[in-house]
């Protein structure tokens, strides 16, 4: 998108994935005026930060019908979080619509991270904290970035400390419902590098997937696996998403009772042990992946993780509030 200047941090503003509102959030600058679509943000994690105010309900719905120019126009945003890519590539959007907004209202600024395993996707990628570094230069938040710096290293130092041996952690599989009847999974890689498998990185699962020749999803390989493949792939752990805020017991009865009683689903180890699990979110912030960190360090090593807090809520809401 070319250089983008900005005059002061910016107070209205726009993400459309949960990724950059997250981080913009983390930074103060307040919660986003737009996202995707709701059930895909967490908004849970953020309503349950002490004393720091955040109203789902003010955030407008962008995807009702299509993610349209005159939601830019309703929102009336300095600046738009959002990689253009992902407006022409899943939206329909042409370059001439995202000229027009971007000249009329304000520049777009962002960068499609969730994984590394689209072709169109020709240029950087970030890590979590370099993208959240170039966001804490917009709103001029740099010592609020640092705070969480030093806090996502402590997390970091956790998970080694309590971390089973290489050889004592289990297999596990990543998969996401796909539309239709049947049991349809698309399958995920924790190597593909995106911020989206960050949190199964660090905990060290071993990724079933890496002994077999199945890719990951993308835009463009929307390949499936079925019940069959998931009998000869035989992970120990299962992790699904799509669920990202069900309660445990609306994940039992939409997820787990269904595979539990599907006809030959006991021959995949997971399902017969029990152990599937809601894998939480696509998109993650700093604030959402210390959530989705503790929630799978205390779901997959409940031995190890279960007095380790590394999710700090009451220092994150410290942060958020400027009291650093």
């Amino acid at each position: 998108m070319g250089p983008v200047e900005f005059d002061g941090p910016p107070e209205r503003w726009t993400a459309l994935l949960p990724t950059f509102a997250d981080m913009a959030f983390a930074l103060g600058g307040g919660q986003t005026l737009g996202i995707q679509n709701h059930d895909r943000f967490a908004n849970e994690v953020f309503e349950n930060l002490p004393g720091v105010a955040f109203d789902a309900d003010e955030i407008m719905e962008l995807v009702g019908d299509g993610v349209s120019k005159e939601a830019f126009y309703k929102m009336d945003a300095d600046v738009h979080f959002i990689d253009p890519h992902i407006l022409r590539l899943w939206y329909d959007w042409d370059q001439a619509d995202i000229d027009e907004v971007a000249e009329n209202l304000g520049p777009f600024f962002g960068n499609f991270i969730r994984r590394h395993s689209d072709d169109w996707h020709d240029y950087r990628y970030y890590s979590l904290y370099e993208a959240f570094g170039v966001m804490a230069e917009v709103f001029q938040a740099q010592e609020r970035y640092q705070a969480f710096v030093d806090l996502h290293e402590r997390m970091r130092t956790l998970i080694n400390e309590h971390l089973p041996p290489a050889d004592q952690r289990p297999t596990a599989l990543l998969i996401f419902p796909a539309d239709g009847s049947g049991f349809q999974f698309y399958p995920f890689r924790f190597d593909d590098g995106g911020i989206s498998t960050k949190q199964w990185r660090e905990l060290g699962l071993t990724d079933a997937l890496a002994a077999t020749d199945v890719g990951h999803y993308s835009f463009s390989d929307r390949g499936t696996l079925d019940l069959e493949a998931l009998i000869e792939i035989d992970p120990e752990i299962l992790l699904v998403r799509n669920h990202g805020g069900a309660s445990e017991s609306a994940f039992q009865t939409e997820v787990v009772e269904p595979l539990q009683a599907e006809d030959g689903s006991n021959g995949v180890q997971a399902v017969q042990d029990g152990n599937i699990y809601n894998a939480g979110y696509l998109d993650q912030g700093p604030i959402i992946n210390f959530y989705h960190t503790d929630r799978a360090a205390k779901d997959i090593y409940p031995n190890a993780f279960e007095d380790v807090t590394l999710f700090d809520r009451e220092r994150v809401a410290e942060i958020v509030k400027g009291n650093i």
